[in-house]
């Protein structure tokens, strides 16, 4: 039976897009928003205010990775974010249910539901930790729908009679085919926003799929474009040590954050830099065993992206010619995107011809072989996917999503999907990365434990995992074995202990000693091995730009250096102390730009010399050696 033609209405208002919305779907509205920054916020606005003002409606958000624009907790955190916020931010609709959430104030009759948290922004929020689904990102689509969503709302491009999905393609192409099959039936609506790009693949759809159009001066608003971080020294070591087992000819998933970045700049200095590429490589893995292919070379096929999350780092993997394997005529496929505005201005004027090459996909077709399996098969040759961790065991288990106490900091998302499809794929690796510590209180601690009471993946499905100290291959390896190779990427101040429980557990000979060589694992070997690059300007903290300025650039590990102090009143009084002695005319740019050039109050007068102390070099560099995670 063939569906009657949808008929479009179209609205400036949001106000009135959501009266029939109601008026259509009743007094139960469960929405669906996608992940990240395709929400339609203001829709999402005006179906909240209704819900809030109205207790015998009720409102159901089925949702993931909420944003919120970046709020400061402290004078000087104030200070500094402040101005950012309104250089970055300004015009970017806040979601109005996640102010209420984070305020304690969501009516009664509002839920909502996420199944990917902002990695520990919802920690301590009860409702959100009552609330989040945990579900295989593969597996998401069909539990929004079997709870029931009868409104979708998505923020869209609009091109005459066509509109894109743009940044988020991940589960909206799978709901308008269980619509077309009868399966789901739900209102659509999108919000037209052209400062986002129009990407094509499953992104391009017809206009008349949609039931509600809101269009006008106020959807144009600003996008959602946080800033990138720098890349430090450790990440750099780790990026380094996963770009020799990128295979050319090969398949490359990488994710979000400064590990993706420092990844795709390893890769751009091999194809580029090969003989200085091959001498840091050389440096950080001499005397240490390699137990798996090392790959050096410049890239001569090139590289097919297949990754859940289209970061920003392919764009200039793409400009290097190192992304550029075609899969019918595809050099790249994304499921969704997030990024800083230059990476969205940069997917706007790319040529027409290459944006053609970038194909938005849902994850169903990405982060599983199922469904054209064979065709997948055939695409996806020597596939790495890599992924982030928080924290990993000795015999090869991985910790991602939460904490043991059953707390949620983010969500399995893909991970889960990738390192099974590296499992199924005959030449494909799943790559684990993760810090070798932490600084949490002004303490390090191991981000490789003995145990832990919540797992993301199981050790049976242990592959590579890599920290600074290089990449280990754990695939089909005993539990000793294991061990032995996760110990030799530990950093060196928690060896000792790891060792004397896996001898304790009797899972390692009472007599095994670890090589000399790894006790060599500490921030300032990598520091020191890193040093050359650093001098070139081969690799620098932001390689692909940033929004931060040259003056913010000096304040930011400034400003860590006092978080890492504030749970000590006697660290931060040797802070002050530092500060008496340093003199202010060394750095008047920076304080100027926190507003403490000149300070009145006993509070503000603290605040300066707190800011002269962590900017003094020689105490900034010992605490950093100390302290650095």
């Amino acid at each position: 039976m063939s569906l009657p033609p949808r008929e479009t209405q179209s609205f400036t208002d949001a106000s009135r897009a959501a009266d029939l919305i109601i008026e259509r779907a009743g007094p139960k509205i469960v929405l669906g928003l996608p992940l990240g920054l395709g929400k339609a916020n203001l829709i999402a606005n005006a179906l909240y205010a209704r819900a809030a003002a109205d207790p015998a409606l009720s409102l159901t958000i089925l949702t993931a990775l909420t944003l919120e624009v970046p709020k400061a907790s402290s004078s000087l955190e104030k200070r500094f974010l402040n101005p950012i916020r309104e250089r970055l931010f300004e015009g970017v609709p806040e979601l109005a249910y996640a102010q209420a959430i984070r305020n304690g104030q969501l009516p009664d009759n509002i839920q909502v539901h996420e199944f990917f948290l902002l990695a520990g922004q919802w920690l301590n929020a009860p409702s959100q930790q009552q609330n989040y689904i945990s579900v295989n990102y593969t597996e998401a689509s069909e539990v929004i729908m079997a709870r029931g969503v009868n409104v979708v709302a998505q923020m869209m491009a609009r091109e005459d009679d066509r509109v894109s999905l743009s940044c988020n393609a991940d589960l909206l192409p799978d709901f308008l085919k269980a619509r077309g099959a009868g399966r789901a039936d739900f209102i659509l609506v999108g919000e037209i926003n052209n400062n986002l790009p129009f990407m094509e693949g499953e992104a391009n759809i017809p206009a008349a799929e949609l039931d509600i159009m809101l269009e006008g001066p106020e959807t144009q608003y600003r996008l959602y474009g946080p800033p990138k971080l720098p890349i430090d020294d450790e990440t750099y070591a780790a990026g380094l040590a996963v770009s020799q087992l990128i295979e050319d000819g090969g398949t490359l998933q990488i994710g979000i954050g400064s590990m993706g970045d420092a990844i795709a700049q390893s890769l751009i200095l091999r194809h580029k830099h090969n003989a200085a590429y091959q001498e840091i490589c050389a440096h950080l893995s001499e005397g240490r065993a390699q137990d798996y292919k090392a790959h050096n070379d410049i890239f001569s096929e090139g590289l097919f992206g297949l990754s859940e999350m289209l970061t920003d780092g392919f764009i200039p993997l793409i400009d290097a010619e190192i992304v550029k394997r075609e899969v019918d005529g595809v050099i790249l496929q994304g499921g969704f995107f997030l990024g800083p505005q230059s990476f969205y201005q940069r997917l706007k004027t790319l040529p027409i011809y290459l944006r053609q090459k970038i194909e938005m996909r849902p994850i169903s077709w990405i982060n599983a072989l199922y469904k054209d399996e064979t065709k997948k098969r055939a695409q996806r040759v020597k596939a790495r996917f890599v992924n982030s961790a928080m924290m990993a065991t000795p015999m090869g288990a991985i910790v991602s999503d939460g904490l043991e106490d059953g707390r949620v900091i983010s969500g399995v998302g893909g991970q889960y999907d990738f390192v099974a499809q590296a499992g199924a794929l005959d030449d494909a690796l799943s790559i684990i990365c993760l810090n070798a510590t932490r600084l949490k209180n002004g303490q390090v601690h191991s981000n490789i434990v003995w145990a832990y009471g919540h797992l993301t993946i199981p050790r049976h499905l242990r592959d590579i995992v890599a920290t600074e100290y290089g990449a280990v291959n754990l695939r089909g390896k005993t539990d000793a074995e294991c061990i032995m190779a996760m110990l030799s990427i530990t950093d060196a101040r928690f060896q000792d202990d790891l060792l004397r429980q896996a001898k304790q557990a009797g899972k390692i000979a009472d007599n095994y000693e670890l090589p000399s060589v790894y006790k060599l694992n500490t921030p300032s070997w990598i520091k020191a091995k890193l040093a050359p690059l650093r001098a070139s300007g081969l690799i620098t903290d932001f390689p692909f730009g940033t929004d931060f300025t040259k003056t913010e650039q000096i304040l930011m590990p400034a400003l860590n250096v006092i978080k890492n102090a504030s749970s000590s009143k006697r660290k931060l009084a040797k802070l002050i102390a530092q500060g008496v002695g340093e003199n202010p005319k060394h750095h008047t740019e920076c304080l100027t730009r926190m507003g403490l050039e000149k300070p009145q109050k006993t509070s503000e007068r603290l605040e300066r010399l707190l800011i002269l102390g962590a900017l003094k070099k020689p105490y900034r560099n010992r605490v950093n050696r100390k302290n650095s995670a």
